[in-house]
């Protein structure tokens, strides 16, 4: 099989592609044929051992991925060989196959395309965790999206909707929030050519949002947290911008409001049927249209490098996905 392989730690320039043994499943796990394989900001940062998860070198990024199951180990009962699949894997999905314990694996509808599936799980997810499980938004509030074009951000916006919600998207040009409207924004604030907090005041008005979803950091937190709302929530998703930001904590208190930490990966592990049920019910909105995952472009496994440099220089709307 081929795998995009990092192995020193570096940028994306440094990755390669290598022909490696096909797998063979131990006790317990599954291989999968991958089909498709959804990029992610932490597959960025894991190559620069900027990430929380440091794996040995080398290895392949790529978190999630959607295939086949082409064989299985001994124990395994729940999954057979020609199911169609997705799953959450940390590392390498940037390869033609990848073996896991079949626990992480579950089946997907005939009706979810292979891309939709291995770019749902971890923005979806992750969203699903933000805002329906950790803020309590409600369909009577109002809630402010930063980086709202973004994979995570795109999928916020439409899971604001999903609940009933107001959602004002924030993003740096017109053409990302014409995205961000197409899939349910109600209001826009381009921060590249519009004062945030001036945005924030003009669409939310006076009482500011409710919720905050925050996966850029950087300059536009502080600036977001002035204005949120009495007893408002903003959400730390992660820090796409690079910075981390420093935060006054004597706003919560003149607010009433929280910084409420979002870290899915550790959800997952720490509480897996809940992470389940939020997967069940989102397929239940996707089956009644109240979320599309935009898959906006796709690359080949030469291609990963590139993939993952236009990550980093934030030039992707919606997901991308790696076809092996």
């Amino acid at each position: 099989m081929r795998a995009v392989l990092c192995e020193a730690w570096g940028g994306p320039e440094g990755l390669v592609v290598k022909e490696l043994p096909d797998l063979t499943p131990k006790p317990g796990e599954v291989v999968i044929k991958i089909r498709a394989a959804g990029v992610n900001f932490p597959d960025v940062l894991i190559i620069q051992k900027k990430y929380q998860v440091q794996p040995e070198l080398p290895f392949s990024p790529g978190a999630e991925v959607a295939g086949d199951v082409a064989a299985v180990g001994e124990g395994v009962a729940a999954l057979k060989v020609g199911d169609r699949v997705a799953a959450l894997c940390t590392t390498g999905g940037f390869a033609e196959q990848i073996a896991l314990d079949a626990a992480r694996v579950i089946k997907i509808p005939d009706s979810l395309s292979y891309e939709v599936a291995s770019g749902f799980m971890l923005a979806y997810g992750t969203s699903w965790h933000a805002v329906r499980d950790r803020a309590l938004l409600l369909p009577s509030e109002t809630m402010l999206v930063l980086g709202a074009a973004g994979g995570v951000g795109l999928s916020a916006v439409e899971i604001g909707k999903a609940i009933g919600a107001r959602v004002v998207a924030a993003a740096s040009s017109d053409e990302k929030l014409a995205i961000c409207r197409e899939h349910g924004a109600d209001e826009t604030i381009n921060y590249a050519t519009e004062d945030l907090r001036e945005g924030i005041k003009r669409s939310c008005g006076k009482t500011g949002p409710d919720v905050i979803y925050d996966p850029v950091g950087g300059k536009f937190s502080e600036a977001a947290f002035r204005s949120i709302g009495w007893r408002g929530r903003h959400l730390v998703i992660g820090f796409a911008n690079g910075e981390i930001p420093a935060i006054p904590l004597n706003l919560t208190l003149l607010k009433g409001a929280s910084l409420v930490g979002v870290f899915w990966g550790s959800f997952t592990q720490r509480e897996p049927q809940h992470f389940m049920q939020g997967i069940s019910e989102m397929l239940v909105w996707m089956q009644e249209g109240k979320i599309k995952p935009l898959i906006s472009k796709t690359y080949t496994l030469d291609e990963a490098p590139q993939a993952l440099l236009d990550m980093a220089a934030r030039k992707v709307t919606g997901k991308i996905v790696i076809i092996p």
